[in-house]
Formats: structure tokens, C-alpha cells, sequence
């Protein structure tokens, strides 16, 4: 079986780390792109629900999914950011969905801010 890529939002691994059925397909049969920004939203995310040795678990488990972030992914990030100002989207879903955007991979989130944007993957 071909594993699809998806660019996991922060709200993809904390589905996931729930056991949502819905993102069941996902933790099984995906092929995960991330950024470091998105493992630090896991990982505070994990260490105030609970505790360190889960967050560490988890940064470390998906941190070989990490990819660097360009310059030019940033500035375009934040020009979509100022575009949509009026959602008050977050900086760091704003690089993950542009990062998305330019590696031609869906962006895996269950964010209502980001439901009705082109290549997004909206599971709630």
C-alpha cells in the first residue's frame, strides 16, 4: 500500500494521540510532514495534559517528520496571515499550511479557521 502525505497541523497528532476515530486512516496510513513549530505546539500541548516523559515521547516519535522551514516559506506565511487577518489564524498553522501549499500536500488539521481553504484535509 502507497502511503499518502499529509502536512499534520498540531491538531492532526493531538487527534491521533487521543485515539480519535476519526483520525484513525490517518495514524496507520499516512506519511507525515511536520515542522519543529508544530512538535513544540505537541509538545506543550502534551506536557501540561500529561506530564514530561509523554511529551518527550511524542517529540521524539515525530520529530524525524520535521523538515526545516525556508525564508521564503516564512515570508509567505505571513502575507497569507496578514491576507486573512480577520480569522486570527495562528503563526504557526499559517507556516504549516503554506509549507503545505508548496509541497503540493494536503494539510491535515481539524482547525474551523482553516476548513474552507483550498488543500486542506478538514477532519473534526
Amino acid at each position: 500500500m502507497v502511503l499518502k502525505t499529509y502536512f499534520f497541523d498540531t491538531y492532526a497528532f493531538i487527534e491521533i494521540i487521543k485515539g480519535s476515530k476519526n483520525y484513525a486512516e490517518f495514524s496507520e496510513y499516512a506519511s507525515i510532514v511536520t515542522t519543529k513549530l508544530q512538535l513544540m505546539e505537541l509538545y506543550y500541548s502534551t506536557l501540561c495534559e500529561s506530564g514530561k516523559e509523554q511529551a518527550d515521547f511524542y517529540y521524539t516519535l515525530f520529530s524525524p517528520s520535521s523538515v526545516a522551514l525556508q525564508d521564503e516559506t516564512i515570508k509567505q506565511a505571513m502575507v497569507f496571515r496578514s491576507q486573512h487577518k480577520k480569522r486570527k489564524l495562528s503563526y504557526v498553522d499559517c507556516l504549516g499550511y503554506t509549507l503545505a501549499l508548496e509541497r503540493g500536500i494536503p494539510f491535515l488539521t481539524g482547525d474551523k479557521e482553516f476548513e474552507h481553504f483550498p488543500n486542506v484535509c478538514f477532519v473534526k
